[in-house]
């Protein structure tokens, strides 16, 4: 990643976190940016959702950007000054899901190696 596609990544966190959480539509639940990925060329942005909820508040989370992504697009043009301003492509952050299962296991071994050691 070069320096300048780094820099547009962390702004487009901000400025996409910062709108999104004042979306006014009902289907946008408890979301979090959690990184942006923008190609070489700037003109396509991998945003990164984090999505509090069940599986369906995600997918109605994930259907709200969607219809959102215009005007999302259009504010951050206004805050990062570009010649172009890059397609927003919406993915959801599996990873704070995945730690929990993990951190869930880690406990069940541990436990498990526990139990063994006092009764063996």
């Amino acid at each position: 990643m070069t320096q300048r596609t780094d820099k547009v990544s962390k702004l487009a966190r901000q400025v996409l976190g910062e709108t999104i959480a004042s979306l006014k539509d009902p289907r946008v639940g408890f979301t979090t940016v959690t990184s942006v990925r923008v190609s070489a060329d700037l003109r396509h942005a991998l945003v990164f959702i984090s999505v509090m909820g069940d599986e369906e508040e995600q997918k109605e989370t994930m259907a709200g950007l969607e219809s959102a992504k215009a005007y999302l697009r259009g504010q951050l043009g206004r805050e990062i000054r570009m010649k172009y301003t890059p397609d927003l492509h919406f993915e959801l952050d599996h990873g704070p899901e995945d730690a929990q299962r993990l951190e869930a296991i880690f406990r069940k071994l541990h436990a498990a190696e526990s139990h063994e050691e006092t009764s063996g």
